[in-house]
């Protein structure tokens, strides 16, 4: 599989008090200055071509997976001292849906992922994609739902049922309610219509919710798109 990571890329050092300079001096100024104080290279692939390889990777997974075979060992070798993903991916936690496989068997090193149940953002998740996208130079943020995803099927159940579930996973529903009634009375399937809107949704709250995103967007050095998977078919749909 393609590598483009740099053997010899020194270990990213500072994050933290550069990130606090660069915020003291607003978020263009992070941008500018983040990464080369972080001490380490970026990668050279633009949004629309990072866009690219996953599509064709997606492709090669649907048509051909047994050609989606990594040379781990070397992959590990070559990536050990640093990283230099391309795309960062927001992705459920289903276990049917991992990023690196459905979209061609890409190797360590290329994706970076964040997975919890529903493709949501809290605090956490939004702060890994701001190390990615400031720190890393990651030009493409994928927000990835899925085909029957259990935790939008849940939210769609609290809408119709009022269905209440316990611990953790209410509030973890009720991040995902907002799009199920959004698209409770449209036609078609409930949970697949919440499935797209709740992954359009993520992706807008990236867009317009980071000072850091959302100037790396407006600089041209970083796109959000939203997609969704088909477990049936493997194919990757950008919405």
């Amino acid at each position: 599989m393609c590598q483009i990571c740099d053997d010899h890329m020194p270990a990213r050092r500072g994050f933290l008090t550069a990130l606090g300079s660069g915020l003291a001096v607003g978020a263009m100024g992070l941008m500018g200055n983040s990464a080369m104080a972080a001490g380490g290279a970026t990668t050279s692939v633009t949004a629309d071509q990072a866009l690219d390889k996953l599509k064709s990777g997606n492709e090669r997974y649907v048509s051909q997976p047994q050609l989606c075979v990594a040379d781990l060992s070397a992959s590990r070798d070559s990536v050990a001292k640093g990283q230099m993903p391309w795309a960062t991916i927001v992705s459920c936690a289903d276990s049917r849906v991992p990023p690196e496989l459905l979209f061609g068997g890409t190797n360590v090193g290329e994706l970076f992922v964040a997975r919890n149940a529903g493709n949501m953002v809290d605090t956490a998740t939004m702060g890994t994609i701001e190390y990615g996208a400031a720190v890393l130079g990651v030009p493409l943020i994928v927000v990835l739902g899925h085909e029957r995803c259990g935790a939008v099927a849940a939210a769609c159940e609290v809408v119709t049922k009022n269905t209440v579930f316990p611990a953790s996973i209410k509030p973890m529903v009720a991040a995902i309610v907002p799009a199920a009634k959004a698209v409770a009375k449209a036609p078609g399937d409930f949970v697949e219509n919440a499935v797209r809107e709740n992954a359009k949704r993520t992706a807008e709250k990236i867009r317009t919710q980071s000072p850091i995103v959302s100037a790396l967007i407006k600089s041209g050095k970083l796109k959000v798109v939203a997609a969704r998977y088909d477990l049936d078919e493997g194919r990757v749909e950008y919405l």
